[in-house]
């Protein structure tokens, strides 16, 4: 049996006992103190003096912060599949992906039947264990349609919703021995645990080789199959006493060819000593490591995760999966990957890409680069995947996925100095900052990442008050497309850190911004729903207000259509930053005249809290086709255009966002974004069916337009970069092309072309 690369798993097998509770709880710190990386826990439920193992698992994991924990091996008959997958989903879910789920088809059948569960022959049992897994993997299985049903001789499931799903993907380790559950290891399970005292008839090697058989009979790598072996008779001593059972240095020569020769990857002692505990993680843990790292890097065994035959299968032809470099192992999830569906979507868009690199540091970024750029494969970025313009996803080429790249560090209080990484969720950068009575203005959806919105403008609740976000970036750390990492500010490439504000998706993968916060605490936090039928006059009198308000107020406007002889209605999103809320009221309450008011709630609250992102699931399931532009004041005849497009019913929504006031004091040419004298963004969007009528609504309203926002819109045609980009920013921006991306690698958000070697930047 060879050495398949898997990581060394080592850890403990610690006894439930319920006359000293602490104990148990105190043996499993220990395990994570000295340096081991799991907790294994008997599973005897019949038995009155022990803990019930999954109860002590949760206070385990609660008490530890890297621990893994799993019974050693849970006993099937007495805990019911489909309720055992969602314990062992919320477990993992609740230690964050720190469970693994080991699974035997239950000993002791007399006191099993006094507890009220089957008693199961052995052959029974083993049809039993193989009925569970296939519940307790379609109970996980959180992409499946419809509801879980299953019939067979020992479990039922009529008709369950699927889910929770776990944090990731928990290893099924099996207890087994007889020949019987040694095969359906083969077949079905993530892991062989047995205990190296009851390995008998079968021995290890036949044990092993019934294993590997079945594996292949299923159409499975053998390599897929972790194995780890329970240690009971141990010891440390300082001459050697027997097998394990002496110095540090016996064990290690003792257990390294378990690894090399045997396969396993994963030793548990099963001592409730603290010496030996210790001792096992500080001194044989790190040399063994060793040890095995220096023999497989000679012999050249590979350490890349195991993938099964059919993730393999369902690889796309368009890659060299083999060529990924070894730092993005584990990194990156193909399309037969049991995560892949939550990595292929975005919020809005649907996608199917050949790979998946999830980035957790800009070495990452730059080698998952250098691998697509190699395969000449399309390259996606992604921070928080929700960007409406959909540029996030693709398919049959690479996303680079920065949603583990989600730090967020004060760097000075003082002046506001703030470093957040692109992954961020804006939600989580506000809770972030809260603490030290500062804020920066993202959106008004707190589930938006960072990278895309701070890249691109940024209009949110506090932009009449502190501008838009990318105001406030004062440098950044990007990945270009030659692979270099560069820090770009005012000093440090100067037209770099020019275009990358309000263009930002053309050159590069920003890896870091520095921004400057501003002190925020409680805001007022105002919402009307209106009737707006006489949709001309409402909007006028709302532009109206928005403009002669004082800075603090920002205020967002949501259009709905007539609906079944209802009228047009608004949704009046107001924000006054400041806590004074006698000025406050003052300035709100005049909107409460802009029409029938239908609905209204006011609150001073924190900041933060208007702006908790709520953590939908990125399924494809927004509107896809949305339009942008920008308003210098919105006009009778601008109005009356609106008027007729929320009647037509062609629409489903029409979005105003408020700018002016602080956005006007930046200098146009600052930064890519120019937009210095308009006062209003607007969006709308419609179903797939209603585009082509959307289009020629928009259409009379595009005369009436003065700019266009890219994070808002989803047309792809060229000549809306003109609309974004004003003919001097534009030239600007295709020279900055030419110098810092001239293959056009960034192609993805509204690709800007490299100017022509004449450097004028005009089409060529």
């Amino acid at each position: 049996m060879p050495d398949h690369g898997h990581e060394l798993l080592l850890g403990t097998f610690i006894t439930p006992a319920a006359h000293d509770p602490a104990q148990a709880v105190a043996l499993a710190e220990l395990t994570e103190a000295a340096g081991l990386d799991v907790a294994t826990f008997q599973d005897h439920p019949y038995n009155p003096d022990f803990l019930d193992t999954y109860t002590l698992m949760t206070w385990v994991a609660a008490r530890t912060s890297r621990l893994r924990v799993s019974a050693n091996v849970t006993n099937l008959p007495l805990r019911p599949p489909a309720m055992l997958a969602r314990t062992a989903a919320s477990l993992d879910l609740l230690s964050e992906g720190r469970f693994e789920l080991g699974l035997g088809a239950g000993a002791f059948p007399d006191a099993v039947h006094g507890m009220g569960g089957r008693r199961l022959t052995p052959g029974q049992g083993a049809e039993a264990l193989e009925e569970a897994l296939d519940v307790i993997r379609g109970v996980w299985d959180g992409d499946a349609h419809g509801p879980l049903s299953f019939q067979g001789a020992y479990h039922s499931v009529p008709g369950m919703k699927r889910g929770p799903r776990p944090a990731h993907d928990i290893g099924v380790w099996l207890g087994a021995y007889k020949p019987r559950m040694l095969r359906l290891t083969g077949r079905k399970a993530d892991g062989w645990l047995p205990t190296l005292e009851y390995l008998r008839a079968p021995g290890m090697a036949e044990a092993n080789k019934t294993i590997d058989e079945a594996a292949l009979a299923a159409g499975r790598d053998p390599g897929e199959i972790r194995r780890l072996l329970n240690l009971l008779r141990v010891d440390f001593s300082p001459v050697r006493r027997g097998h394990l059972q002496g110095p540090p240095a016996q064990w290690v020569e003792e257990l390294l060819p378990l690894v090399l020769e045997d396969g396993f990857s994963g030793f548990f002692v099963g001592r409730d000593d603290p010496h030996v505990i210790r001792t096992f993680g500080e001194e044989v843990a790190p040399a063994l490591r060793e040890a095995v790292a220096r023999e497989r890097a000679a012999a050249g065994t590979s350490t890349a995760p195991r993938r099964p035959v059919a993730v393999l299968a369902a690889r796309h032809g368009t890659l060299d999966y083999d060529a990924l470099p070894d730092s993005l192992a584990g990194k990156a999830v193909e399309p037969g990957d049991r995560g892949y569906e939550d990595v292929r979507h975005t919020y809005t868009r649907t996608g199917s890409p050949a790979l998946v690199v999830r980035a957790e540091n800009a070495d990452d970024v730059v080698a998952a680069l250098g691998y697509a750029r190699g395969q000449q494969a399309a390259v996606a970025v992604r921070s928080g995947g929700h960007g409406i313009s959909g540029r996030s996803t693709n398919d049959g080429g690479v996303v680079i996925d920065l949603s583990r790249m989600n730090a967020v560090e004060v760097l000075d209080r003082a002046t506001g100095r703030v470093r957040v990484e692109p992954g961020a969720r804006w939600g989580d950068v506000a809770r972030a900052l809260a603490p030290y009575g500062l804020a920066m203005s993202s959106g008004d959806y707190g589930d938006v990442g960072v990278g895309g919105l701070a890249t691109a403008g940024g209009i949110g609740y506090l932009a009449r008050k502190y501008g838009l976000t990318i105001d406030h970036v004062t440098a950044a750390e990007i990945v270009v497309a030659d692979g270099r990492r560069l820090r770009v500010d005012a000093e440090h490439h100067p037209g770099l850190f020019w275009a990358i504000r309000g263009a930002g998706g053309n050159f590069g993968i920003v890896t870091a911004f520095e921004l400057r916060a501003y002190e925020v605490e409680d805001v007022a936090y105002a919402t009307l729903v209106v009737d707006a039928g006489d949709t001309a006059d409402f909007l006028m009198e709302w532009g109206r207000l928005v403009e002669a308000a004082p800075r603090e107020i920002s205020s967002f406007l949501s259009l709905f259509p007539a609906r079944r002889g209802a009228p047009v209605t608004a949704r009046i999103t107001l924000v006054y930053a400041g806590d004074d809320v006698d000025e406050a009221q003052r300035a709100l309450t005049p909107f409460l005249g802009t029409g029938p008011v239908l609905d209204q709630q006011a609150q001073l609250a924190p900041y933060h809290a208007i702006v908790a992102p709520p953590g939908n699931p990125h399924r494809g399931q927004g509107l896809e086709d949305t339009r942008s532009g920008l308003l210098t004041h919105i006009t009778r005849e601008a109005a009356e255009t609106v008027e007729a497009m929320m009647k037509s019913g062609d629409l489903l929504i029409m979005q105003f966002r408020s700018m002016g006031g602080a956005v006007h004091d930046v200098p146009a040419d600052a930064m890519a974004w120019s937009h210095r004298t308009q006062e209003f963004s607007v969006l709308g969007a419609t179903a797939p069916d209603f585009v082509p009528r959307m289009n020629a609504q928009w259409a009379r309203l595009y005369p009436h337009l003065d700019g266009m926002y890219l994070s808002f819109e989803t047309d792809t045609d060229p000549a809306r970069l003109t609309d974004a980009f004003p003919g001097p920013v534009l030239a600007r921006l295709r020279r900055l092309k030419a110098e810092w991306d001239p293959e056009n690698v960034f192609d993805r958000n509204f690709p800007i072309p490299p100017a022509t070697s004449s450097g004028d930047g005009t089409a060529g």
